[in-house]
């Protein structure tokens, strides 16, 4: 499944990252510390983010993340869109929680 793709499954919208949309997405991973995402997600996975900083974007270019999800209808804020859109760093927002995300990344062969 691609970033497109798991953006409409999950009732979505992408914020950012044209060029990123048909990265394929090879697992989740759920954490909100980022030293430890940059330790422990893998090359590929999709990342479930309650941050909103543009810290984010560079963990998700350097640990070659597919895309960035953000749940509970969290909104990036302006410098994170502006970073993301010049590294093409594909973000999505989602009104979900990150368990539902969770679910139907799974349910989709996640």
């Amino acid at each position: 499944m691609n970033v497109s793709e798991l953006s409409e499954k999950l009732g979505g919208r992408i914020l950012t990252g044209e060029g990123s949309r048909e990265r394929q997405i090879c697992g989740i991973y759920c954490c909100d510390l980022l030293s430890w995402v940059m330790s422990h997600a893998a090359k590929g996975s999709a990342w479930i983010t309650v941050h909103n900083h543009v810290n984010i974007v560079a963990v998700a270019a350097l640990s070659e993340l597919s895309c960035i999800i953000m749940p509970e209808g969290i909104e990036a804020e302006e410098a994170t869109l502006k970073k993301a859109a010049a590294e093409d760093v594909a973000i999505i927002s989602t009104d979900l929680s990150a368990y539902d995300v969770c679910c139907i990344a799974h349910d989709n062969g996640i």
